[in-house]
């Protein structure tokens, strides 16, 4: 616990007013959940304005309220700060006794592939005996142990809180995906990354940010912040490469993989091969876009310190995150049998993403194989993006399905109208609403010579549909379905 004091020095109010009351609870920007003696943080979101709540917080019990507006009441001490989201995560850490001090961190930021880097960063460090961390989108893991995970980088206080379950673990190194929601509402405020990495950057989360150069922003904020001994990684073949590290005071990497001393020396469904300058970087990992991610882990891993050889010796070991590019066909428990189709599971639910993972199995795929792709696009989510993922799924698969993916609040039917809109006259295609009908009907329907796709979920294992998340996973849904082939059925809606 701090003080007042401590708290007042921290985040330097411009105004102090009321009664001087010492905290003895912790800190907080939800008022439900607030119990006597706690710190209530009233921050500005883009769904409510928590200064609204203010009177509810003092209500139940809060002893400080830091806000942006001058709160009129002498029993409790009010320190007004000209943005609250700026020190919620300072305070949240040192609360939480400053636990970013006592570890070395990893920040993986881009539209795809973070979760795939960080992965690989995580189990790349773990494999060279260092105890180590990820917070991400699938999981979060303490020295091995580990947790649910419901947002890509957590909000400031459940940051704080699992940076000291790290450190209580063990941990020396932490790895996070870093959202660009979380960027631009400061979630991470008050952390010092050892280490950046930029992926890439495409259509996404329009909806949020409302323009492309708002997001792009966002993801440099990362960057920004970068002290000097830090490094920043960044993938220069992405058109947003070099403008993220624009004034970074950090030590700039540069990653390229089009040029004669770092290639891919090796791509097919075995895996891939890249050539480092010398040093090849073997992984059962495929696709081109995974090249990419294998090269930058191999960067971040180096760039804190660990050996090349030993770090490309690491990484041959290492699959990266569940449900991206998953080949559930290999993971099943029973014996393969020779009319089985080969079936992935992805999270693509962009169309930069969805187009990356069709052309990995267009690399891979034999002369006499189909693609067949199964997806759909989120609902209160970017509309454009829906008839521009049926163009992308048109322009490399054989065969199409189209089916529901988190409709939301919204229409499942009315967002499968929409994306059907990107479909040409020629193209081959059905809709099946039900997500778990189509995949049966998918895999039962298949041949041996089948690729199957199914994109947009990958290691999600739920189904959101009007505020409530149903259980669904694709990849056990696949699987039972695989092991339970026979002649499909008639499915009403097929087109």
């Amino acid at each position: 616990m701090i003080t007042l004091e401590q708290i007042i020095e921290l985040v330097k109010p411009g105004l102090i007013s009321g009664t001087h009351c010492q905290p003895t609870g912790k800190v907080t920007d939800d008022s439900r959940s607030i119990v006597p003696g706690d710190v209530f943080v009233a921050v500005r979101g883009n769904a409510f304005d928590g200064h609204k709540f203010i009177p509810r917080a003092i209500e139940m019990g809060a002893s400080v309220i830091i806000s942006e507006e001058l709160v009129e009441n002498d029993d409790v001490c009010v320190l007004v700060v000209s943005d609250s989201r700026l020190v919620m995560g300072p305070l949240a850490l040192a609360m939480a006794g400053n636990p970013q001090e006592k570890l070395r961190l990893i920040g993986v930021t881009g539209t795809n592939g973070k979760t795939t880097v960080a992965t690989l960063i995580y189990q790349a460090l773990t494999a060279m005996g260092i105890s180590s961390g990820l917070i991400g989108t699938v999981q979060k893991i303490f020295n091995q142990t580990e947790y649910k995970s419901m947002l890509t980088t957590p909000g400031a206080v459940e940051l704080a809180d699992d940076l000291r379950r790290a450190v209580e673990a063990g941990c020396t190194h932490l790895v996070m995906e870093v959202s660009s929601h979380a960027l631009d509402q400061r979630r991470t405020e008050g952390l010092h990354f050892d280490a950046a990495v930029f992926t890439n950057l495409s259509h996404d989360h329009l909806d949020y940010h409302k323009t492309f150069d708002a997001y792009q922003k966002a993801k440099k904020r990362l960057f920004d912040s970068l002290p000097a001994q830090a490094t920043a990684i960044v993938n220069v073949d992405d058109l947003s490469g070099r403008s993220m590290v624009t004034d970074c005071q950090a030590t700039v990497w540069e990653l390229t993989l089009k040029d004669d001393d770092y290639r891919i020396a090796q791509l097919d469904a075995r895996g891939i091969l890249v050539d480092m300058d010398g040093l090849y970087l073997q992984s059962p990992l495929t696709g081109k876009f995974n090249a990419y991610n294998v090269a930058q882990a191999f960067l971040a891993c180096v760039a804190l310190g660990c050996s090349p050889a030993n770090t490309a010796s690491a990484l041959a070991g290492c699959y990266g995150a569940a449900g991206r590019l998953e080949n559930v066909t290999l993971k099943l428990d029973i014996p393969l049998q020779n009319d089985q189709p080969a079936v992935f599971v992805d999270y693509a639910h962009t169309p930069d993403a969805l187009e990356n993972v069709l052309q990995t199995l267009q690399e891979i795929r034999s002369k006499n194989q189909t693609i067949h792709t199964l997806f759909g696009c989120g609902g209160n989510r970017d509309r454009d993006k829906r008839p521009k993922m049926a163009k992308i799924a048109a322009r490399y698969s054989d065969v199409i399905t189209v089916t529901s993916d988190n409709p939301r609040f919204e229409d499942p039917d009315a967002i499968i109208d929409e994306v059907c809109t990107g479909f040409g006259e020629h193209d081959h295609y059905q809709r099946i609403t039900d997500r778990e009908k189509a995949i049966r009907h998918v895999i039962a329907s298949a041949g041996a010579d089948h690729i199957i796709l199914i994109a947009g979920k990958g290691h999600e294992d739920y189904q959101e549909i009007g505020g409530k998340r149903h259980p669904m996973d694709d990849r056990a849904l696949a699987g039972k379905a695989l092991q339970q082939r026979k002649s499909p059925k008639p499915i009403a809606g097929e087109n």
